[in-house]
């Protein structure tokens, strides 16, 4: 299967890579400043630009790197989730980031969930963790739904060295013990 054909579905979501159609809204996204709060930011649409090729390039570069979540009723963009892990990254993350327009409606941790999965499926991780600003209290609500927990204090490397995060996560033991005793 090509990377392009990569695509994951849950019952609402479809999960695939970025694609040329998804810069408006992305560019929507990052210009959202309470969307972008815990996320380093408001992104002006060059720089936009720049971190949906970024997205799509970290896919051929590693094999891997944060989906573009589609609903399935509408067929809307309405956010990015999946495995990142940029040079210097704490760990094998899987984050989300959802438009807010859609918050609300447990996305995030439907999209994350099947990233999970895919993430130690896949690419064999035998850890993920979630880079969440302390104050962050909706991305920690995610976190615990998911069943991870607080791990640690950490940093993020540049451009947002210098402010702390927390790391929680859990191994892949973890995850698959969790799903089997899920009813």
């Amino acid at each position: 299967m090509s990377l392009s054909d990569l695509q994951i579905e849950t019952p609402r979501l479809i999960l695939r890579l970025p694609t040329r159609a998804d810069y408006e809204p992305w560019a929507a996204f990052v210009a959202d400043e309470e969307a972008t709060r815990h996320i380093g930011g408001t992104q002006a649409r060059s720089p936009a630009w720049r971190s949906l090729a970024a997205m799509l390039g970290s896919w051929h570069l590693q094999g891997f790197a944060m989906f573009s979540v589609i609903e399935k009723a509408t067929g809307r963009w309405v956010g990015r989730v999946g495995p990142w892990q940029p040079e210097e990254w704490p760990g094998t993350e899987v984050g989300w980031s959802i438009a807010r327009e859609a918050w609300g409606r447990g996305y995030a941790p439907e999209a994350a969930a099947a990233s999970i999965d895919w993430a130690f499926d896949h690419l064999g991780w035998d850890e993920v963790i979630h880079t969440i600003a302390p104050e962050n209290t909706n991305s920690k609500a995610v976190a615990d739904k998911l069943g991870s927990t607080f791990l640690r204090m950490g940093e993020l490397p540049e451009p947002h060295h210098g402010k702390p995060v927390e790391i929680w996560g859990q191994t892949r033991a973890q995850w698959r013990a969790r799903k089997a005793a899920a009813p």
